[in-house]
Protein backbone atom coordinates (compact mmCIF):
# COMPACT_ATOMS: atom_id res chain seq x y z
CA UNK A 1 0.00 0.00 0.00
CA UNK A 2 2.88 2.15 0.83
CA UNK A 3 4.17 2.38 -3.20
CA UNK A 4 0.32 3.15 -4.14
CA UNK A 5 0.63 5.54 -2.06
CA UNK A 6 3.68 7.48 -3.21
CA UNK A 7 2.43 6.67 -6.69
CA UNK A 8 -0.64 8.94 -5.66
CA UNK A 9 0.88 11.44 -4.31
CA UNK A 10 3.75 11.78 -7.71
CA UNK A 11 -0.02 11.80 -9.82
CA UNK A 12 -1.33 14.48 -7.60
CA UNK A 13 1.49 16.85 -7.59
CA UNK A 14 2.01 16.22 -11.33
CA UNK A 15 -1.75 16.54 -12.08
CA UNK A 16 -2.51 19.99 -10.17
CA UNK A 17 1.42 21.43 -10.62
CA UNK A 18 2.15 21.71 -7.28
CA UNK A 19 6.32 21.83 -8.75
CA UNK A 20 7.26 23.16 -5.16
CA UNK A 21 5.93 19.74 -3.14
CA UNK A 22 7.56 17.05 -3.14
CA UNK A 23 6.13 13.15 -2.32
CA UNK A 24 7.82 13.69 1.28
CA UNK A 25 5.46 17.06 1.87
CA UNK A 26 2.35 15.41 1.68
CA UNK A 27 1.50 13.52 4.78
CA UNK A 28 -1.01 10.59 4.10
CA UNK A 29 -3.33 11.51 6.65
CA UNK A 30 -3.60 15.22 5.51
CA UNK A 31 -6.86 16.70 4.21
CA UNK A 32 -6.24 17.15 0.62
CA UNK A 33 -8.75 20.19 0.34
CA UNK A 34 -9.22 23.24 2.75
CA UNK A 35 -6.42 23.35 5.38
CA UNK A 36 -4.41 20.64 3.88
CA UNK A 37 -2.91 21.29 0.22
CA UNK A 38 -5.64 23.60 -0.14
CA UNK A 39 -7.13 22.28 -3.42
CA UNK A 40 -10.30 22.88 -5.09
CA UNK A 41 -12.87 20.74 -7.12
CA UNK A 42 -11.44 21.64 -10.07
CA UNK A 43 -8.24 19.77 -8.67
CA UNK A 44 -10.47 17.12 -7.89
CA UNK A 45 -11.76 16.71 -11.09
CA UNK A 46 -8.25 16.45 -12.19
CA UNK A 47 -6.85 14.20 -9.85
CA UNK A 48 -9.90 12.02 -11.10
CA UNK A 49 -8.84 11.95 -14.64
CA UNK A 50 -5.27 11.47 -13.95
CA UNK A 51 -6.49 8.29 -11.28
CA UNK A 52 -8.67 7.08 -13.96
CA UNK A 53 -5.77 7.16 -16.55
CA UNK A 54 -3.34 5.21 -14.30
CA UNK A 55 -5.38 2.99 -12.61
CA UNK A 56 -8.43 2.45 -14.43
CA UNK A 57 -10.93 3.64 -11.40
CA UNK A 58 -13.90 5.55 -11.96
CA UNK A 59 -15.31 8.21 -9.98
CA UNK A 60 -19.21 9.37 -10.48
CA UNK A 61 -20.45 12.75 -10.12
CA UNK A 62 -23.32 11.59 -8.46
CA UNK A 63 -21.87 9.31 -5.50
CA UNK A 64 -21.82 11.25 -2.36
CA UNK A 65 -18.75 8.59 -0.99
CA UNK A 66 -16.67 10.91 -3.75
CA UNK A 67 -15.79 13.58 -0.55
CA UNK A 68 -14.85 11.02 1.37
CA UNK A 69 -12.84 9.22 -0.98
CA UNK A 70 -10.92 12.54 -1.86
CA UNK A 71 -10.26 13.20 1.91
CA UNK A 72 -6.33 11.97 1.72
CA UNK A 73 -4.02 10.47 0.31
CA UNK A 74 -4.32 7.67 2.33
CA UNK A 75 -8.55 7.02 1.05
CA UNK A 76 -7.64 7.81 -1.86
CA UNK A 77 -5.34 4.90 -1.83
CA UNK A 78 -7.92 2.28 0.00
CA UNK A 79 -10.40 3.36 -2.71
CA UNK A 80 -7.85 2.84 -5.82
CA UNK A 81 -6.86 -0.39 -4.26
CA UNK A 82 -10.68 -1.22 -3.71
CA UNK A 83 -11.54 -0.44 -7.44
CA UNK A 84 -8.84 -1.21 -9.62
CA UNK A 85 -10.08 -2.80 -12.56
Amino acid sequence: MDELKQEIKKLIISSVELEDLTVDDIKDEAPLFGDGLGLDSIDALEIGVALKKKFNVRFSAEDKENRKHFASVNALAEYVAANRA
